[in-house]
């Protein structure tokens, strides 16, 4: 019991930060938020499995990768071709050239279904490979960098450019991705329509269930003796290379990991959103999700997670009130934390629960260096006597 305290949950404070959390976005939010905002929320949420991600693999691995969009792309794509191929029954698609196969196949003139896409006829099979795919694309990215030893800003840049080169070959096989359109009209889930009510309320819980589950299994490998270790990769990697370690392969491990958070993530969206496109894959989500982390604190996984909520209702809420100048709006938000609050929302909460543990220590001493004061002498007791 007192190992699963200590290492899942992180002890007393770990408990209650998980708590709180978990009162937020499964009952406070549920409460009082419509079904629309309530979707809305859990959308946002798919983001926090990349920035949970980033918390592991930059945060405590010192490993800046602005290219999580990638596998957040390769699992909400993988999603999207099974309920894609759900949809483009024959019976769905007779009024088609060629029924049977989704739609933007037929328009680009494809009279049979691409070999690569037969698999994800089973949803065994798609969940797998939304597990392995990214999983494995990331060793190999990690394998060809880490073991020659290529960190710091041009990991970050080649992550970039992985991100624009599987943006442009989305877009540019539009007969077999749907191109910049992306997957839509995505319909039923194994003949469950995903567009009522109750299917929207069930994938919200879903995603939040497996949010926190993440957040419990980050939060062991980080106590974890590998935790240590990543840590002293961060801030000494020569020191642990030569005590004997192979730190390439606690990088590619941790990269692996942090893939995999980020496709269940895209996953996540598919099923909640309804689509997946280009638009989720390139820099530009990278970097948000870059800025999530931040904004949250790169060294709390919890943190992390309201960071994403923060920045995505700022933006619903600048776009939705200033629709011209939403986007001055976010970015001087993005400035204000970073210049006064350099270590994110975790760390003002940190600095200030260490303000009160200071200020509370001090009034009890005072209070109890006055009683001592007041307090009579042996001698003044027998004189009052």
């Amino acid at each position: 019991m007192s190992f699963f305290y200590n290492k899942l949950i992180g002890g007393k404070e770990g408990l209650t930060g998980l708590i709180l959390l978990a009162l937020l976005i499964l009952v406070v939010f549920p409460l009082t938020l419509d079904l629309f905002r309530l979707n809305l929320v859990g959308k946002y949420l798919t983001y926090a499995f990349p920035a949970v991600s980033l918390v592991l693999l930059w945060g405590y691995g010192g490993i800046l990768s602005l290219g999580q969009g990638v596998f957040f792309g390769l699992g909400g794509y993988g999603m999207a071709m099974f309920l894609k191929l759900e949809a483009s029954s024959p019976e769905n698609t007779a009024i088609q050239s060629t029924p049977g196969i989704p739609d933007f196949m037929d328009w680009n003139q494809l009279t049979e279904l691409p070999w690569f896409w037969e698999p994800f006829n089973s949803f065994a099979f798609t969940i797998l490979a939304i597990l392995i795919i990214p999983a494995a694309f990331a060793y190999i990215i990690g394998a060809a960098m880490f073991k020659r030893r290529v960190g710091g800003v041009y990991f970050a840049i080649i992550t970039q450019v992985i991100a624009v080169i599987l943006t442009i070959l989305i877009v540019g096989q539009q007969g077999y991705t749907g191109g910049i359109n992306g997957i839509t009209d995505l319909r039923t889930l194994n003949g469950w329509d995903m567009t009522s009510d109750s299917a929207k309320y069930i994938f919200y819980f879903i995603n939040c269930a497996l949010l926190l589950c993440i957040v419990l299994l980050s939060r062991f490998i980080l106590t974890s003796k590998f935790g240590s270790l990543l840590l002293a990769i961060r801030d000494k990697e020569d020191r642990v290379r030569f005590s004997g370690y192979d730190v390439s392969n606690f990088k590619i491990f941790i990269y692996c990991f942090a893939a995999l958070i980020s496709a269940i993530g895209g996953a996540m969206f598919t099923l909640q959103v309804g689509f997946m496109s280009p638009s989720f894959v390139g820099i530009v989500p990278s970097i948000e999700m870059v800025i999530f982390a931040a904004i949250g604190g790169r060294m709390s996984l919890i943190g992390a997670i309201y960071g994403t909520l923060l920045v995505n209702f700022g933006k619903t809420a600048f776009s939705e009130t200033f629709p011209e100048l939403w986007l001055f709006l976010m970015g001087g938000l993005f400035i204000s934390v970073v210049m006064l609050f350099p270590n994110g929302l975790a760390g003002l909460w940190n600095d200030y629960k260490h303000h009160l543990t200071n200020r509370f220590a001090f009034i009890t001493k005072r209070f109890k260096s006055q009683k001592t004061l007041t307090r009579p002498t042996n001698a003044e007791s027998e004189s009052l006597s």
